[in-house]
C-alpha cells in the first residue's frame, strides 16, 4: 500500500516545479505596511528552493517584515519614523527627522525604489536641497537618508546603503562668540533684576542647557550642602512643553558654586510671592523656574530675556549655547582637567570637551606662550 505524502502544515509554503526546469516556493509574509502577501522564491533545485522557503519563514516567525516588491523610498521612510525611530529615539529627533523627510527627502527621491536608487540619485538630491536651503540642511538630510537606508539594510529590504557613498555637504564649523571675563560680569550685572537671573547664573557657572534650566526643580537643588541635580529637562515639540531625559540621558550631581546660592534663595522667596498672590490659580509643578501661576517657562522666552539683556548691557550677541561654550572655556582658564570639565557640562564623550577646549581665548594663548617663554629662558640661564 503506497504511503500518503506529508503535506506542509498552512502558512508553510509551498514549492512547485515550472515549465522552465526551475523550481518556485510561495509564502505568506508580513508587508511593511502591516499586510500579508504572497512571496515567491526561486531556485534550481528543490533543495535549493525549500531553503529559501524556510528563511523565509524564519523572517515570518521572527515577525521580519518581506516585501513583495521593492518598497519605494516615499513609502519606506515614513514606515522606518513610525515603526523604528519613533519607539526608540527622542520626541526632539523624531520631529526633526520627520520635517527632512517630509519636506526634503520625500518630494526629491520619494518615487525611486530603494533598490534602484543610486549615488548619483542621492547626490542630485542633496545639491537641490542645498540650493533650495542651505548647506547645513542638505548634510543633516544626508544624515537622516543614511540612518534610514541602514535600518532598511538591517531588514534586509536591501544589500548596500547607497548613501555611505556619497561624501555629506561641506559646511563650515559653528565657532561662537565668546564674552571675555569682563564681558560676562557686564552681562551678570545687567540681569541682577531680571526674573531669570538665577537661571542666567546656571548658565554662566555651570553651563547648564536652555532645557535643563527650564526643567530644574527644587527636589533636585540642595542650597545648604551646595549641589544640584541634573535629572530631566523640558522641551517644545509640535506644541507641547513636555518633560523629557536630559540629552545623552546622561544624568549628572554637580557642586554647586557659591555665586549661584543667593541668586536661586532669591528664586525660591521671589517664586513663594507669586503663589501667595496667584492662589487658587496656582499650579504645582515644583519647577524653579516659572510663569506668576506656577506654568513651566518657555525656553523661547529665555532666549528672548538672554538676547534684551545683552543688548541692555552692550555686549556683543552671541546664543545663550554659547554662554555654556563660555563656562567650559572658564573652566579652561582654570586648568580644571577635562574630564572633570566633561562631567559638568554633560557631554557624552571627552572629544567634545576637547574642541571647546581648543578654542581658548587669545589672553589665554599669551599666557601659555609667557610660560613657555619663562620656562625656555630659565634653562638658558
Amino acid at each position: 500500500m503506497a504511503t500518503q505524502r506529508k503535506r506542509n502544515p498552512n502558512g508553510a509554503g509551498t514549492i512547485t516545479c515550472r515549465k522552465d526546469g526551475r523550481y518556485q516556493a510561495a509564502v505568506y509574509v508580513l508587508q511593511p505596511d502591516g499586510t500579508r502577501a504572497r512571496k515567491f522564491a526561486y531556485g534550481k533545485t528543490w533543495a535549493e528552493c525549500d531553503a529559501k522557503r524556510r528563511e523565509l519563514l524564519e523572517k515570518v516567525d521572527s515577525g521580519v517584515p518581506v516585501p513583495t516588491r521593492s518598497a519605494k523610498v516615499a513609502e519606506w521612510l515614513p514606515y522606518w519614523l513610525e515603526q523604528i525611530v519613533k519607539p526608540r529615539r527622542k520626541r526632539t529627533t523624531y520631529a526633526k527627522y520627520e520635517t527632512h523627510v517630509r519636506l526634503y527627502l520625500v518630494p526629491q527621491l520619494g518615487k525611486k525604489t530603494l533598490e534602484k536608487l543610486s549615488v548619483r540619485d542621492v547626490r542630485t538630491a542633496l545639491t537641490q536641497i542645498a540650493k533650495a536651503t542651505t548647506e547645513a540642511t542638505a548634510r543633516e538630510s544626508h544624515r537622516v537618508l543614511r540612518s534610514a537606508l541602514s535600518a532598511a539594510c538591517r531588514e534586509e529590504l536591501i544589500t548596500r546603503n547607497v548613501v555611505k557613498l556619497v561624501e555629506a555637504p561641506k559646511v563650515d564649523t559653528y565657532e561662537g562668540q565668546l564674552w571675555t571675563l569682563e564681558e560676562t560680569l557686564a552681562f551678570i550685572l545687567a540681569a541682577r533684576r531680571d526674573p531669570l537671573y538665577a537661571a542666567f547664573m546656571l548658565a554662566v557657572g555651570l553651563g547648564l542647557r536652555r532645557g535643563e534650566l527650564v526643567g530644574l526643580r527644587w527636589q533636585d537643588i540642595d542650597l545648604d550642602g551646595r549641589t544640584l541635580k541634573v535629572l530631566k529637562q523640558r522641551q517644545r515639540v509640535g506644541g507641547e512643553n513636555y518633560e523629557d531625559d536630559t540629552k545623552n540621558r546622561r544624568k549628572r550631581t554637580l557642586p554647586l558654586p557659591a555665586l549661584c546660592v543667593a541668586p536661586l534663595r532669591w528664586q525660591r522667596m521671589r517664586q513663594q510671592a507669586m503663589r501667595a498672590k496667584a492662589g487658587a490659580n496656582w499650579q504645582e509643578t515644583d519647577l524653579v523656574f516659572t510663569t506668576r501661576t506656577g506654568h513651566p517657562v518657555e525656553g523661547s522666552n529665555v532666549l528672548r530675556s538672554f538676547h534684551r539683556l545683552t543688548a541692555k548691557a552692550g555686549l556683543p550677541r552671541i546664543r545663550i549655547h554659547d554662554a555654556r561654550h563660555g563656562a567650559a572655556t572658564l573652566l579652561a582658564a582654570g586648568n580644571v582637567h577635562p574630564r572633570v570639565a566633561m562631567e559638568i557640562l554633560g557631554h557624552s564623550k571627552i572629544s567634545v570637551t576637547m574642541d571647546i577646549y581648543t578654542h581658548v581665548p587669545d589672553a589665554l594663548k599669551r599666557e601659555a606662550v609667557a610660560h613657555m617663554d619663562r620656562m625656555l629662558g630659565r634653562r638658558q640661564r
